[in-house]
């Protein structure tokens, strides 16, 4: 196949590319400025630019691709605006989405692609990121239809390239050692994908012409808390102390789930982890065990001197001043 990815120099743009190219396909991206990988072996064709400015399209202009795939997740607008020029240079639209296009607040367990969905519009501007992805959606059925598109809907995505930095940060504090919070329970089931195993599947999707929406993350349970940090714990080889805080306990404390305690969802929040991936799984999506994505993030972090190793957003990633205090409180006498 002819295949076209917008974006394609960073994380799952990144992987599409890899999978793309390592299956046989001619593979053109389209990018500000990060080079894909494989570009400078003469494997992929890098075009440059800015997808937001009028007229960014017209390197299309006298081209066709078999399949597009996008990542997109700001402006819907600019979606539209850039696939009303694209329809006619391509049969097929694969677009990376979300589950958190799902309306329910907070999730519920079992969310399956008919359940309810956030309001968005296609020609809208940026506003919060369910609302740009279900616009997103949108603006891919408008140009292609539903006949000639396939959305996928992962959770979190982890893997080398990680770009929002959530096991990044676990490695990289678990690697420090010392006492570290680990947020419990040790049993919680938690829900995610690799990058690498949803670009396989994308592209493994678009050679056989796979249409709808799907839940593309692994099944509840594929992994726990305990499994997750326990392995950070022997890919770093740390000598670092898991200390087990419950949820009460770290709710106490003020320490918020998910951005300062990353991948991490309290108990009451955790439909987050219990999306139904039944479509996906039985059209080919295969998930890597959590040992193999952690232990490759890990060595894709190592693969960096400290002059030049891979920074993250600072949200991400509990403030080691709230970790200390947490760690003094559950041994202060009750």
């Amino acid at each position: 196949m002819k295949i076209l990815v917008l974006g394609g120099g960073t994380f799952v743009g990144r992987a599409l590319v890899e999978s793309a190219t390592s299956r046989g396909h001619e593979v053109t991206t389209f990018t500000r400025k990060s080079l894909p990988p494989g570009a400078t072996e003469g494997l992929v064709e890098s075009l440059f630019g800015d997808r937001t400015e009028e007229n960014a399209m017209q390197f299309a202009k006298g081209r066709q691709w078999d399949a597009i795939f996008d990542t997109w997740s700001g402006a819907p607008r600019v979606m539209q605006q850039n696939l009303a020029v694209l329809r006619d240079h391509a049969s097929y639209f694969s677009y990376v989405s979300s589950c958190s296009v799902y309306s329910a607040d907070p999730p519920t367990f079992g969310q399956n692609e008919s359940s309810p969905v956030v309001d968005a519009d296609a020609s809208a501007e940026r506003t919060h990121y369910a609302a740009d992805k279900r616009g997103g959606e949108l603006a891919v059925l408008e140009s292609f239809g539903e006949e000639a598109s396939l959305l996928a809907r992962p959770g979190i995505i982890l893997g080398p390239y990680e770009g929002p930095g959530r096991l990044p940060w676990w490695l990289r504090r678990i690697a420090k050692g010392g006492d570290v919070i680990a947020p419990g329970p040790q049993d919680l089931k938690i829900q995610y994908i690799d990058a690498r195993d949803l670009a396989e599947w994308m592209i493994a999707s678009a050679e056989k012409s796979l249409t709808g929406a799907f839940n593309t993350i692994s099944t509840p349970g594929h992994a726990t808390t305990s499994q997750l940090l326990k392995t950070c714990l022997e890919v770093t080889k740390s000598d670092a102390n898991l200390v087990w805080m419950s949820p009460e306990f770290l709710a106490e404390q003020g320490i918020e789930q998910w951005n300062e305690l990353p991948i991490w969802a309290d108990p009451s929040f955790q439909g987050i982890f219990g999306f139904d991936t039944s479509l996906a799984a039985n059209s080919g999506l295969i998930c890597r065990p959590i040992s193999e994505t952690v232990a490759d993030t890990w060595k894709w972090l190592q693969s960096y001197s400290d002059e030049n190793s891979p920074s993250f957003p600072a949200s991400i990633g509990l403030p080691h001043e709230k970790e200390l205090a947490a760690l003094e409180a559950l041994r202060k006498p009750q």
